[in-house]
Order: structure tokens, then sequence, then C-alpha cells
């Protein structure tokens, strides 16, 4: 087969080799636009596990490759005059130009045909289809080849939002990959900097693109840059200067970082590969694992099916699975850096560890297997701050204190709606579904949505505040929990608004009652969807009876003894549909701006406080991001939201997102809107839950110990698990939890199991 790679960088040059070594009649040409010792960046890093899959690959080349690596185990991290130091992280580095010049000699020694300073043309991609049987382009991130046939590609750039320019210096550090962060008078400045040969390391500069203007880094020429970067950082750089290797860039050569993705990574006879096809952000340093390892499979398929659209096929649908994890976890990481105001105010401990899981690819008990000592002292330092000073306890069992209430741990039982309430009156399902939970470990338990009136229901099914029936069994409920378990419990009160009137959730989720149907009322009249009500737009007697619903229902469950009320304000519900401009068309005060959409919402809060005890604290649950984009609520709209609960004396933001509208486009994952949760307690400086696709007590302790949220709330693992913290501690080895005396027995079983298990996962 004639194969041409246009592009002589990693990608390129591997895949020729791969390809080479399984087929030694393949006809190889690499065509490289530069010269064979011409590189424009500084050094390549790349993890045990590549060198691995290297290895298993061409073990000459890897060879060679392992004898050039600098090695470092650590992560150094100087913030606010502190350095942190936790080991166990196994990277290793190498010049780029060594490992180019490494694989230009194996592709030789193998009879590949390499061409140099030959620049291909779009005019000229044709002629290569043309004349070989496969084109790998493998042109890098400007790929002249991906342009050329953009219309099949439909590559997807986004260029983000931070500036950064590579840079190289003597002074090696050589003791870790290391992150400096510098305040200046013009904002944060931050460096990357990490060895890759005796006497060379790689120093990339990056800050906002607002402390870029500021400086006028754009206005000035790279040693111009490079002198206010050396002065920036002069204490960490040992009296060396920093270099650069692009002299053939005009200007200061800082750059935004472009994340490249395409739909498709094959046309005919070409095919993507490296930055092509994708890219990592630097900050995770795997663009080069990526193209590598790309190279390997890419070649497997060549040769293992039976035609070209079949191997790339296969080589498509195996590495685009890799790619999107990796950059995933790049995208993590970018959004990190892009924020990163939010977090410098953080202790240097909580900030070490945000940055050393910020892509989520290393978790709470990843980081206690690479370094158990750090992270045991990080713990300590955690629950020091929540007053336990002797404890180096995971965090999720540190105690939080809000007002009067103190919870003996950070898990909360969330919000499941159970649809089996008579009248509005709570049975007993609900008796033996929260007791079972509030035994089961957690240090908060909450009611479903419990609503203030017999119109404000979702369902038939649905409980309520609002009848004497109600107060007492609500009050059974409280007194067993408070009894029998060490649970604190709150009252989630709420009014169904334009959602109401519909069946149990199993029979039809937001359908209408086949018979039997109550008025609604809402903002607007907008109705949840077509086939729903349309609502009843509030006057001002409605507003008025509403809000003193609201206020019975806040006293009733005062009475009935629980510890901490949540007014529900999110999820397209009644004072949701004033918050969303998708539902509140209002033209009154209570319409328009945000601060006006608020107005009713803080109403019925301001008439809740005054009647709920000042000891007992009141959260408010928000949907900070409708996912319908400006249209909606956005996660910046969240931030002022939460600025105005706070200013109001709300006492902690219960963090959840969307089911406001029928046309959002939702964006799921692990912990996917524990973001919204995370900028809020940093930008705003208000206590929050988070909330969304958290089921590990690792997502738990890496929630908290970032300093993301300081309550983490599972809704779903406690339907399938009562008893999921008393289970996750035993998991993690915690038998410092209090159980129900009667069963103790199964707690020393469960220890007995859990201890043997984690012996036979290290073995």
């Amino acid at each position: 087969m004639k194969i041409a790679c246009l592009g002589g960088g990693p990608a390129g040059l591997y895949f020729a080799i791969s390809a080479k070594l399984r087929n030694p009649k393949h006809d190889i040409l690499v065509v490289e636009r530069n010269r064979p010792d011409d590189t424009f960046g500084w050094g390549v890093v790349l993890s045990d596990e590549t060198l691995d899959n290297l290895a298993n690959n061409d073990p000459v080349s890897a060879a060679r490759i392992r004898e050039h690596f600098a090695y470092w185990d650590d992560i150094a991290v100087h913030h606010k005059g502190t350095l942190t130091k936790s080991t166990g992280h196994g990277f290793c580095g190498i010049g780029r130009k060594q490992l180019l010049v490494l694989l230009q000699e194996r592709a030789q020694e193998l009879g590949i045909e390499l061409q140099f300073e030959t620049p291909v043309n779009e005019e000229e991609i044709d002629a290569f289809r043309e004349q070989y049987d496969l084109v790998v382009a493998s042109d890098g991130l400007n790929s002249r080849v991906r342009s050329h046939y953009a219309e099949v590609f439909k590559p997807d750039i986004d260029v983000r939002a931070c500036k950064f320019v590579w840079l190289g210096t003597h002074q090696t550090f050589d003791d870790a990959f290391t992150f400096i962060f510098e305040h200046t008078e013009n904002g944060w400045v931050w460096a990357h900097a990490y060895q890759f040969d005796n006497d060379t390391a790689t120093f990339i500069v990056e800050c906002s693109e607002d402390t870029w203007h500021k400086f006028g880094f754009g206005e000035m020429n790279q040693q111009e840059s490079i002198e206010v970067c050396q002065k920036i950082f002069a204490d960490h750089l040992g009296g060396h200067s920093l270099m650069t290797n692009a002299n053939h860039i005009r200007g200061s050569a800082w750059i935004n970082f472009p994340r490249v993705l395409c739909d498709k990574w094959s046309h005919d006879n070409v095919v993507l590969m490296g930055d092509a096809a994708a890219t990592a952000h630097f900050s995770i340093g795997s663009g080069t694992k990526l193209a590598l390892e790309s190279a390997i499979a890419l070649a497997d398929y060549v040769e293992s099916e039976s035609s070209l659209p079949q191997a790339f096929q296969r080589y498509e649908e195996e590495r685009r699975t890799q790619v999107l994890r990796l950059q995933s976890a790049a995208r993590n990481s970018t959004e990190w850096f892009e924020n990163i105001e939010r977090y410098l105010d953080l202790d240097p401990v909580q900030f070490n560890y945000a940055l050393l899981t910020r892509s989520q690819r290393i978790s709470h008990e990843n980081l206690r297997l690479r370094d158990p000592e750090w992270l045991s002292s990080a713990e300590s330092w955690f629950q020091a701050q929540a007053g336990n000073l002797d404890s180096d306890e995971a965090p999720m069992f540190a105690p939080f204190k809000l007002r009067g209430l103190t919870l003996k741990n950070r898990v909360v039982v969330s919000p499941m709606a159970q649809y089996k309430a008579v009248d509005g009156c709570p049975t007993d399902w609900h008796f033996v579904h929260y007791a079972e939970r509030a035994k089961g470990g957690a240090g908060l338990v909450y009611t479903e949505m419990t609503c203030v009136s017999p119109e404000g229901r979702i369902t038939p099914g649905c409980p309520g505040f609002y009848a004497a029936e109600h107060l007492t069994a609500w009050k059974r409920l409280v007194d067993f929990v408070h009894g029998e378990t060490s649970a604190k419990i709150c009252a989630q009160i709420g009014h169904s608004g334009p959602k109401g009137s519909t069946q149990l959730g199993w029979e039809g989720m937001d359908v209408p009652l086949a018979s039997g149907n109550w008025p609604i009322m809402a903002a607007s009249e907008v109705p949840w969807s077509e086939r729903n009500q349309v609502p009843k737009a509030m006057d001002r007697d409605d507003m008025d009876l509403v809000r003193e619903q609201f206020v019975a229902a806040a006293r009733m469950a005062d009475e009935a003894g629980f510890d901490m009320l949540e007014i529900h304000a999110a999820h397209g519900y009644l004072l949701s549909s004033f918050i969303t401009p998708l539902t509140n068309r209002r033209s009154d005060e209570y319409g328009g701006s945000l601060e006006n959409r608020l107005r009713f919402p803080l109403e019925v809060f301001h008439a809740v406080r005054e009647v709920w005890p000042q000891d007992k604290p009141i959260s408010v649950r928000i949907s900070a991001q409708d996912w319908v984009g400006a249209d909606g609520i956005t996660p910046e709209d969240a931030v002022d939201i939460a600025r105005h609960l706070k200013a109001a004396g709300v006492d902690i933001c219960d963090v959840s997102a969307g089911q406001t509208s029928k046309q959002a486009q939702p964006v799921y994952g692990r912990m996917f809107q524990t973001p919204f949760a995370d900028r809020i307690r940093n930008e705003v400086h208000m206590p929050t839950m988070a909330v969304g696709n958290i089921f590990d007590p690792d997502h738990v302790n890496s929630i908290l110990m970032a300093g993301r949220a300081d309550l983490v709330c599972l809704a779903r693992p406690h339907l399938a698990d009562p008893y999921w913290t008393l289970h996750a501690a035993a998991t993690i080895g915690n038998d410092r939890q209090h159980w129900p005396d009667p069963y103790l027995a199964g707690r020393d079983q469960l220890m007995r199991l859990a201890e043997r298990e984690r012996e036979e996962g290290s073995i």
C-alpha cells in the first residue's frame, strides 16, 4: 500500500513506524513543511501507561525514548507564599525536538521516506489523495487537510478564554511538575513548569485575557513579553532567564487554546490524526498521548480490516470514545483555570486539592493511593475547619453548622417524590421511607416537596402542610427521627404552579389527570406543555393567598418539629415560574428584569423567615440553568439569583438545574450540576448544596474537599439503599459512624467484609 503522511510531527511519524512494522511492504512517505530539527514546542509529557503502550507497539523506539526521559513523581504548587507538594503522580517528560529526532531515526531505519521543508498547499492535497492509497492528515492544529475538506469533517473549533505562551528555561524544576501562581498589579498570572531534559524545562505562562490586556502583552514583541514574565516569576527562576523557540512568529507569541473536535475523521482514503482530528488542553498534558495511541490504533485496523472504510470506522469508533473522555477531562481542567480567580482565595491545602482533582480524572481515593500521607493531612485540615481538631475522617463525615443546627456529617438525603399521600396526608409509607433513611447514617434527611395547599399539589399523591391530620402524621415521623436517630430532618415546602394537577409519576410524568383536574396558577399564562392546562396568571390577591399559605405551612413544619426548612423555587413550579423568563411574561413589577422576577419569591421568603424560628435555617432550591441558552436562566444569572438570596438572609442555596422547560437540552454526566454549586459558593461566598448524578463516596469527598459545595445531596442512591452513608463509610474503612443499637452485629459483619475486600483488592 502507498501511504502518505502529511505532517511529520509525533502523530505522522509514529503512524508511519507502526504501519511499517505491521507490513514492511508498505511504501510510506512522510511530508513535513519544516526542517528536521525545527520544533515550536518545548517538552512533551507522557504517563507510565503511555510508555507501556509504546513499548508493546515498538520496543526499539520505546527504549530509546525512555533513555531521554526526565521522571518525576511529585506535583508542587506555589500559592499564597506556600509550597505544597504531593507525590505518587508518575509522569515523565522528553524534549519535543529529541522525540522527533528519535522517531525520524527509527522511521529511516525502517525504510520510510522523509521529506522536509515541503509545505503542502490545498491545491496539492487532492493530488496526494489520487496518487496514494492512504493519506494520513497529521498536519497539526491548523490542519490544511481538515480545512480543505471542512464540509466533510465539519470541525468544531472552540477558542478558549485564557491567553498563554510556550517558553523554556534552564531552571529545571527537576523535583516536581510545578504550578506557580503570582498575584500582580494587573491580576493573577500562573505558570505550568516541568523538566524535559537534564538542563531545560518547559515554562508555560497563562493568564486571563483581561490581565493580558492590562499588561499590554499584545503590543509587545517576544523579548519584551519574556522580560515581563521573568520579573513576575523571578522568585522561582533562580536567576535563569526564560527562552522562546518561536522566533518565526511575529508579536509576543501569546495565543488562545483552540479545542478541536470533528464530526467525521475520514473522507474517502483520507483520515485525520493527532491535533488535526482533536485537541486536548495542555493543562492535562495529553495531546501527544492522544496522537501516539491513535497512531497505534489506526495501524492496527489498516492491517486487520478488509478495507480502508472498515479500518477507518473501527479506528474512529475506538479512538473517538477515548478522545471524548480525555477532552471531557481537559474541558474540566481548562474551565478550572479559566475561572481560577474564584479559587485563589482558598486555603493552600484546599487550593492544592482542587487543582489536583480539577479534571475529575483523579478522585479522592485515587489521591489516597498516590499520596496517603498528604491526603490524610488534608482531611485533618478539613475536619479542623469544621471544628473537629483531632479527626482525620473523610470530608463527608465532617460536621456542618447552620444557625443553631449542627449536622453530624455532610451527606443529605435529597427530596424524592413518593406520590403515596392520601388527600395530602403522609401515610405509613412515608413514615417507613423517611425513618429508614434517617437510620441510614445521613446527616440531613429531606421530605419530598410538601405542598402548601390542595391546589398546590403536583399530583393527588403529593403530601401537604394544610390540614390538622397532616401535622399529626409529620410530627409522628419527626419525633421518631429525633428519638431514634442522630439525623436531622428538613421540610421542603412548595407550590406546583403550572406543573400541578397531573398523574402520579409512574403513571405519566407531568401528564394531566384523566379527570378531576383542579385549577392551576403561575406567573403567566404559559402551560408546561401543549397537553397541560393553561395556568391562570396570578393577580395580587393570588399572590397574597399563596404567600400566606407558605407562611401557614412553615408554621406547621415548625410545630411538627422540623429542624430546617427549604422553599422550592426550582424545576418549573410556581416560584420558579416567576424566576425564569421562559414562563414569566409579565409586564408589571413582577416581570421583566431578574430583580423584578425575583420579587415575589423573595416576598414569600421574607414572610416565611419572619415566622420561622431564628435559630433554624432556611434554604432555597433554585434551577441554576434552564439549558436553553440565553433565552432562559444561565449560570451567570444563577450567581445573581444567589446574591439576592444571600442578601435576603437565605442560609444556604440548594443548587439544582433544569426541569423548567420542555425545550431544555441538559448536558448530563457525573456530578453534572456541581459546577453551578461551585460557582455560587466561590463567587457569592454563600454555602451551597450540590445535587445531580452524585452516587459514589468519592464524588462526595471530592466535592467537599475541593470547596465546591458544603453539603452533598444524593437522591436515587438513597432510593436503592437507605443505608447508603453507613455502607459508604464501611467501603472506605470508617468504623466511627453511629449505627442503631439493634443493628450493631450487622455493622460488625459489614466492616469485616469490607476490610477483606480492600485487602483482596490491594493484592
